[in-house]
């Protein structure tokens, strides 16, 4: 059986906010205020990973997810609890940790802006002290997976974004570290860069074993990467189980995007909802021009779903989104995955 490598139990990180009041005498008087309320932005967590799994660690916007990050990083330290990192308390001993991580936070590069790429690798690898055979090494490997040399010459500020996430990636495992964070590491990149970068991570944790936390809205990430996913909300853990079951639940789910010619009236609704209450597990929203249908393709494939609109309503556009975090939640919370 695997030891693990990250170990955290009962986490918790509370914040004390202010309650302010209102106009500028209620802001002299919040100076000596001490009406404060509890924030609880992680709230009792528990779970551990082994070395080598990649770990979907998902929740929607303000669940306590990047809270969570940043004290697994060392960047904030508990309110209570215990994280362990390979050894490490990564908030008290930060200086030792930081040398066996790796980090990538969305499009925050943490490559030098304004020289070469390859000046960049050389810097790293002084800081990490790698030795001339460690680096020559993984830039050969990386350059076998991606090409990554015909980017050294240029500047980062003048790469496409995905070329620098690429970059990015390939510098968080430069030292071979035993742990690797990913925030979002496919954000606004389009299908092809996104599969690269799927590819390279896919292949790098295969290589070295590298343990990878990763965050993302896209499922596309979750469903190609990770074995596991663990899932936040308010604080708290509400799944922690194998990407297998999490995607035949929410895989399939689709959401279609429309926009209409002209505002549909009410017996349009109507005859529209008749059709989608045909098949099960369909939602469908309409805010003026803008119509919101929620399916799942085992269902109702995509192309059914089209051609229904296109003999009820006229529409200029659309556009095909996987099922958003927000959806996810309500349905775990509603027993999906029970």
């Amino acid at each position: 059986m695997s030891t693990p490598i990250i170990k955290i139990k009962d986490l918790k990180k509370y914040y004390k906010v202010l309650n302010r009041q209102e106009g500028l005498l209620g802001a002299l008087k919040d100076l000596f205020s001490n009406d404060y309320r509890i924030i609880k932005a992680v709230d009792g967590i528990n779970f551990e990973v082994n070395k080598g799994e990649i770990i979907g660690f998902l929740g929607p916007n303000g669940a306590g997810k990047s809270t969570t990050i940043k004290m697994m990083t060392g960047i904030l330290k508990s309110s209570q609890g215990h994280i362990d990192v390979n050894g490490f308390e990564p908030h008290d001993q930060r200086q030792k940790y930081v040398a066996d991580i790796g980090t990538v936070f969305g499009q925050r590069t943490q490559l030098w802006w304004d020289i070469p790429v390859v000046e960049s690798f050389k810097i790293l690898k002084e800081i990490y002290k790698l030795s001339d055979e460690d680096y020559d090494r993984n830039i050969n490997f990386f350059e076998d997976l991606i090409g990554i040399k015909k980017f050294f010459s240029s500047t980062v500020r003048s790469l496409s974004l995905g070329q620098r996430m690429l970059c990015d990636i390939a510098a968080a495992f430069l030292h071979n570290p035993s742990v690797i964070f990913l925030d979002e590491p496919s954000i606004g990149l389009d299908v092809a860069i996104k599969q690269k970068i799927r590819f390279l991570i896919k292949q790098l944790n295969e290589r070295y074993q590298t343990t990878v936390i990763l965050t993302s809205h896209d499922m596309g990430d979750v469903e190609s990467l990770c074995q596991r996913v663990v899932l936040i909300d308010s604080g708290k853990i509400i799944y922690d189980g194998q990407t297998e079951k999490f995607n035949q639940i929410f895989g399939s789910f689709r959401t279609l995007l429309v926009n209409l010619d002209e505002t549909v009236n009410e017996l349009m609704i109507q005859s529209i909802k008749e059709v989608w209450n045909q098949y099960e597990e369909t939602e469908m929203f309409i805010d003026g021009l803008n119509l919101k249908i929620t399916f799942k393709q085992e269902n109702i494939p995509l192309i059914k779903v089209l051609e229904i609109l296109q003999n009820k309503i006229k529409f200029s556009d659309f556009k095909v989104q996987e099922l958003d975090m927000e959806t996810v939640i309500t349905r775990v919370y509603d027993g999906a995955l029970k």
